[in-house]
């Protein structure tokens, strides 16, 4: 296996929602993608124009009439035939992810079978989600009252450059079954995972102009879609979430997003620490700790201290690091020049305010010029930028702590609340643990995997981390809209012509008291 081929992404490239660039390749500015591993280029992309994005948008309102009308049997069929393209294709598609992320073959498997679950989930349950749903009415008996949902219409979606491929279908797949239509402004350094998900959405029968993926700047490109669209789903940093909420509230629309995390781990005495080392390798390190929910720190009590920092040292120590377009490596690249500026800075701060350094510190420029090691640290002092700044690197600080009590007042010690882990001496006592730590999605005996996976519940963070949620009946319905159409029979609310005006109002008040010993539906 190796990286993908030029065929593969001039393939792609004529998927990009911007007709006159599919024409004249001249009409717009390209930009260079480059393999991660490497640094070699790959491929160029065209810069889209808030013109562009207006086009798209037209389109996609005039495809989404038709699309909404269909039986959401109908729709998940396309949800179907998705997932079973993306299990054929899945080679392919971690080939893409990985060219363009520089992550491990592990991760970028990850994403695929994020994809595949995930709709075969929303396949499974969307129907039942989205039928009419019978309530009690103002009047038992008289008053029928049926919710219905509507789909919002065109929904936007801001996907981030570490989940490249994922992050760009999961969200689409669940407001396509709810019968809107997605535009989706691709990171601009990932836009081919984008295009892949594209791929198979037209391959499994959506309609092209259901799902277009208009390339190019968050300023311009994105800015563009959020004063466009009908409903907002954006995955990416908490500072930028704040700026997009901002203006989704000034046109009152709806807007979801996942955004930054600082997770910890919670390790009490009682815990398998062989189990712990082997699963915290994932936790830590997939994709290179370039992950919203990976952990960055760890709360140990003090009694099994030193055994799990030795323990952990030489198995992260052990850790494969390299690029390779197969199984091999456990931690692949950083994505960007940025990320190993960041991480650095962040190690060399807290080794220079007193942290000890148990593995790693230091890039590795000789397997590729964006590879950093898995890094260990320990007495991180409170000062140093880690301490309390999301890494989003492979840097994870271990704390040892006094008691259970002291590890989880200091794992909701922080504005964030996206993910945590626990391990513990039993399941029981673990989740016990877990139902008061403060944080969207909590793992018991792993790391982050039970929880993403879990598609069936919602996903998403507290605090800081996050507004709304993905996944589960929530990740659906929150691009609908409620509506109640009630229907009044046999007497409507000015009374029967029978009784005087003055008596039926008299009779109101103790009528519906008496109503609460009826029936709910």
């Amino acid at each position: 296996m190796s990286r993908p081929t030029t065929r593969v992404y001039d393939r792609l490239l004529d998927l990009v929602a911007i007709p006159e660039f599919r024409t004249d390749p001249t009409s717009r500015p390209v930009s260079a993608i480059n393999e991660v591993f490497t640094g070699d280029p790959l491929a160029e992309i065209p810069a889209g124009t808030a013109d562009d994005v207006v086009a798209a948008v037209e389109r996609a309102r005039a495809a989404q009439v038709a699309w909404a009308e269909r039986d959401p049997k109908d729709r998940v069929a396309v949800l179907e035939r998705f997932a079973k393209l993306v299990m054929r294709n899945r080679d392919e598609l971690m080939n893409i992810v990985q060219a363009e992320t520089g992550k491990s073959r592990a991760s970028a498997q990850e994403e695929v079978l994020d994809c595949l679950i995930t709709a075969r989930h929303y396949a499974k349950v969307a129907p039942g989600l989205l039928a009419p749903k019978r309530v009690q009415g103002m009047l038992p008996g008289l008053t029928k009252a049926v919710v219905h949902r509507q789909p919002k219409g065109v929904v936007g979606v801001i996907a981030p450059w570490n989940y490249p491929l994922n992050l760009a279908a999961t969200d689409a797949l669940a407001a396509l079954a709810a019968g809107n239509a997605v535009v989706i402004k691709p990171a601009s350094i990932t836009p081919f995972c984008a295009l892949a998900a594209a791929d198979m959405f037209y391959r499994a029968g959506l309609p092209r102009d259901l799902f277009q993926v208009v390339p190019g700047s968050g300023g311009t490109v994105g800015g563009a879609i959020v004063e466009n669209v009908d409903y907002l789903m954006f995955t990416g940093s908490t500072a930028t979430g704040r700026v997009l909420g901002r203006q989704c509230g000034e046109r009152l629309i709806g807007y979801s997003a996942e955004l930054g995390g600082k997770n910890a781990m919670i390790v009490t005495a009682g815990a398998d620490l062989d189990e712990v080392a082997e699963v915290a390798t994932r936790a830590f390190y997939s994709n290179s700790g370039q992950l919203c929910i990976s952990v960055e720190r760890v709360y140990v009590e003090k009694s099994i201290a030193p055994q799990l920092i030795e323990t952990l040292t030489a198995r992260v120590r052990a850790m494969s690091v390299g690029p390779g377009y197969d199984f091999e490596a456990e931690m692949g690249s950083l994505i960007s020049r940025d990320q190993l500026d960041v991480v650095t800075t962040h190690v060399d701060d807290a080794v220079a305010k007193g942290a000890r350094l148990l593995a790693g510190g230091r890039p590795r420029p000789d397997l590729g010029p964006l590879f950093y090691e898995p890094t260990l640290l320990t007495d991180v002092p409170a000062d140093a930028t880690c301490y309390e700044e999301e890494t989003f690197g492979p840097v994870v600080s271990i704390y040892p702590v006094d008691s259970v009590e002291e590890a989880i007042a200091k794992a909701n010690d922080t504005e964030y609340g996206l993910n945590s882990s626990v391990f513990a001496g039993s399941d029981a006592e673990g989740e016990q643990i877990a139902a008061r730590l403060r944080t969207g999605t909590v793992n018991v005996g792993e790391g982050y995997v039970a929880g993403w996976g879990s598609v069936a519940g919602p996903m998403g963070g507290m605090g800081v981390s996050g507004v709304g949620r993905r996944h589960g009946d929530e990740g659906l319905l929150k691009y609908t809209e409620a509506q109640t159409i009630a229907t009044q029979r046999l007497i409507n609310m000015s009374g029967p012509g029978f009784v005087p005006r003055k008596r039926w109002q008299q009779m109101l008040a103790p009528a519906t008291n008496a109503m609460r010993f009826l029936p709910t539906r």
